[in-house]
């Protein structure tokens, strides 16, 4: 087989510029610290890395989205232990010394009346407390303040969003859920509604804080309702001692349910933190996962790298001895 000269330099042509296209690809790796930046040099590695991204990215909105929840519960429970600390004192200080028979004189009973009175306002703007542009015990209805101490006809009345805390409607507004997506695999049943096991409910309606409705002698289950109520009872001219009592223990009893939500809390923050320690754990694994695919070995793209070099410079020095002393070199 006859080789010509031509043929001899378009093959060495050829294969030197196959030289210097190894040659780049060795340098982008090493620059870059990627196996591809070209979904066509790597088509499956590309898509994998696209579909690591996208689990990464669900994976940190999933994280931040469980601090939000967390700092939304963390400003629940500081209003549920500010309520319970004043409630507490309430009942066990003033509740107590306004039964002792040496402080049953008018002007005394009205003392610790304003001191109920002074209690129920700040409980109420406790029981409004935000975290962003939302109040935290506002149910499914976060955006609108949900407590008011409002006059009525003379009397001190507490409206749960518009609406008084003996209403019927208040035992359908205790059962309000808020979901938040954590990455459990959100699905609706077939009426449209959130199933519970696929998504954390971060609504706790401030009506199952300080209770709603009446009891079984006719009192109010609510806080804030039954500091008013003491305090009515403790200015009026003929004291009751047996009412005030029977008012005292109802108070007591919604001041341990108050604490009860405290467990809810608690419940729910563990939940929280195990949810995010697992979340975690699978960012890690993504990250490792997309180095695996995408990033390169340094050690092995520098050494591929100088190999492509020294085989770059092979070439050129074959180059320079590629056209051999023909047969015209030889004639005078």
């Amino acid at each position: 087989m006859r080789i010509t000269t031509s043929a001899l330099i378009r093959n060495y042509k050829s294969n030197l510029n196959k030289s210097i296209t190894t040659l780049d690809l060795a340098r982008t790796k090493v620059m870059t610290k990627r196996n591809f930046t070209k979904g066509y040099q790597d088509p499956t590695a590309a898509v994998r890395e696209a579909a690591l991204n996208q689990k990464y990215a669900k994976n940190e909105d999933y994280i931040q989205a469980i601090d939000d929840a967390q700092s939304f519960q963390n400003a629940q429970e500081d209003a549920i232990t500010q309520i319970s600390t004043q409630a507490r004192y309430l009942s066990k200080q003033y509740g107590l010394e306004a039964m002792n028979g040496t402080n049953w004189p008018l002007d005394v009973r009205q003392t610790y009346a304003q001191a109920f009175r002074q209690a129920q306002e700040s409980m109420t703007m406790s029981m409004n407390t935000t975290y962003g542009d939302k109040f935290v015990f506002g149910g499914a209805d976060g955006g609108h303040t949900p407590f008011e101490l409002k006059d009525i006809n003379g009397e001190k009345v507490l409206l749960y969003r518009g609406k008084k805390v003996d209403h019927p409607d208040m035992d359908k507004m205790s059962r309000e859920e808020v979901y938040t997506d954590l990455g459990f695999g959100l699905t609706m049943d077939e009426d449209g509604n959130v199933v519970n096991s696929s998504a954390f409910n971060t609504s706790l309606p401030g009506i199952n804080v300080v209770g709603y409705g009446t009891d079984d002698n006719g009192n109010s289950k609510n806080l804030i309702v039954l500091a008013g109520q003491l305090a009515d009872e403790l200015e009026k001219e003929d004291f009751d001692m047996e009412k005030y009592t029977e008012l005292l223990n109802a108070f007591d009893g919604a001041r341990t349910k108050l604490m009860d939500n405290l467990t809810t809390i608690g419940t729910r923050t563990n939940f929280l933190e195990t949810t995010k320690s697992r979340l975690e754990d699978q960012q890690i694994s993504l990250t490792e996962q997309f180095d695996n695919v995408v990033n390169v070995d340094m050690a092995e793209a520098i050494t591929e790298f100088s190999w492509a070099q020294y085989a770059y410079n092979a070439a050129l020095k074959v180059g320079t001895n590629i056209l051999t002393p023909s047969f015209i070199d030889f004639m005078k």
